[in-house]
C-alpha cells in the first residue's frame, strides 16, 4: 500500500525559508518518482518539483526555480523540499505525489501522471 505523508507546512513571513517533508513507505520510495505540487484557492494544481528514484533526475517549476531545492533521504525514505525567499504567492496547500518509474531519472510536471497522493500540508506566507 502506497503511503505518502507530508509535513512541515506552517505560517511564515515573506522572505523566510521553509522545509517540507514527504515520508513514503519503503516500497514506494525505492521505485518511484516523487513530486511536489501546490494548489492555491481558486487555482489549478501547479508543479513545484520532482526527483527520480535515482536522485539524479530532478526538475523545478518556473515559479520556484532558483528558490527551491529537492532532495532524497534514503535512510528515512523521505523527500525534502526546501523553499527560500518565500513570498505571498507561495501560499498554497503543498502535496507530494508518486508514480512507479522504470528509470531513476524520470519525472513529469503533469498532475495526472501521478496516481498516488498525500493529504497535503498548508503553507501561508504573509507580507
Amino acid at each position: 500500500q502506497v503511503r505518502l505523508v507530508e509535513s512541515g507546512g506552517r505560517s511564515v513571513q515573506a522572505g523566510d525559508s521553509l522545509r517540507l517533508s514527504c515520508a513514503a513507505d519503503k516500497g514506494t520510495f525505492i521505485k518511484s518518482t516523487i513530486a511536489w505540487f501546490r494548489q492555491a484557492p481558486g487555482k489549478e494544481r501547479e508543479f513545484v518539483s520532482a526527483i527520480g528514484y535515482s536522485g539524479v533526475g530532478l526538475g523545478y517549476g518556473k515559479a520556484v526555480e532558483g528558490r527551491c531545492t529537492i532532495s532524497r533521504d534514503t535512510t528515512a525514505n523521505t523527500v525534502w523540499l526546501r523553499m527560500d525567499t518565500l513570498n505571498p504567492e507561495d501560499t498554497a496547500v503543498y502535496y507530494c505525489a508518486s508514480v512507479y518509474a522504470l528509470t531513476g531519472y524520470y519525472y513529469s510536471t503533469v498532475p495526472g501522471d501521478y496516481p498516488f497522493w498525500g493529504q497535503g500540508t498548508p503553507v501561508t506566507v504573509s507580507s
